[in-house]
């Protein structure tokens, strides 16, 4: 396979599918000496037992999941919003998502556009009870691990303020504070492309503080 084949997802030909059964399979493998032949038999064989028709794959080759920038599952991403896709097959979640919270905004997306989610060795499908149950759980524990990252980061600002540290134009409210994290769990933005897309509400060495302090006390990524 062409190295455009893997990174922007190899099209197969199926005439005559009905709507809400065309099947996309997402793979990830980290490094170039990694195949995802795993991945895609487990895939593969897990769709053809559904009776699933799959239609396209979109792989990243030697991509670190922490990365923003995955041309395969930005590809993905384009046809589910182009109504190309009606499910989205993955091997696990840790090989589809950065983070909690992205893999929350990719299901809300998939939910909003009608899009089945299932993670294979997760064991969750949306389509199901259980799976609507898990993508409550998933939100709710986003919103727990912001939260917690928040506190962290205030608490910590507040003890450097404490001892004298100036860490820019007092004061910075707290919602500034929790769009700065978001952006610092959820994206390797740089500290200048976080307060650009703030719009310089806060100064640069707030958001700084703020990004250092949330990416050292950000859990595990998924």
């Amino acid at each position: 396979m062409s190295t455009k084949e893997c990174l922007a997802g190899r099209r197969r030909a199926a005439p005559g599918l009905r709507r809400g059964n065309r099947t996309a399979l997402y793979l990830r493998v980290s490094t170039a000496d990694q195949k995802p032949d795993l991945q895609y038999d487990g895939l593969r064989g897990y769709a053809e037992r559904a009776g699933l028709e799959l239609v396209r794959d979109y792989r990243d080759v030697a991509v670190s999941g922490r990365r923003e920038g995955r041309p395969g599952l930005t590809a993905l991403m384009v046809a589910a919003r182009n109504h190309e896709v009606d499910c989205v097959l993955v091997w696990k979640f840790d090989r589809f998502a950065r983070s909690t919270r992205h893999l929350l905004a990719a299901l809300e997306e998939f939910d909003h556009l009608g899009i089945r989610f299932v993670s294979v060795q997760d064991q969750v499908d949306t389509d199901s009870p259980m799976g609507r149950a898990m993508f409550t759980l998933i939100g709710a524990m986003a919103e727990l691990e912001s939260s917690l990252i928040s506190e962290r980061v205030t608490a910590g600002m507040r003890a450097a303020q404490t001892r004298g540290k100036h860490l820019g134009r007092p004061p910075t409210s707290q919602h500034i504070i929790d769009e700065i994290v978001a952006l610092a769990t959820s994206t390797d933005l740089s500290i200048r492309q976080i307060q650009a897309k703030i719009a310089g509400r806060a100064s640069r060495s707030i958001v700084g503080e703020v990004t250092k302090r949330a990416r050292a006390t950000k859990p595990t990524a998924l």
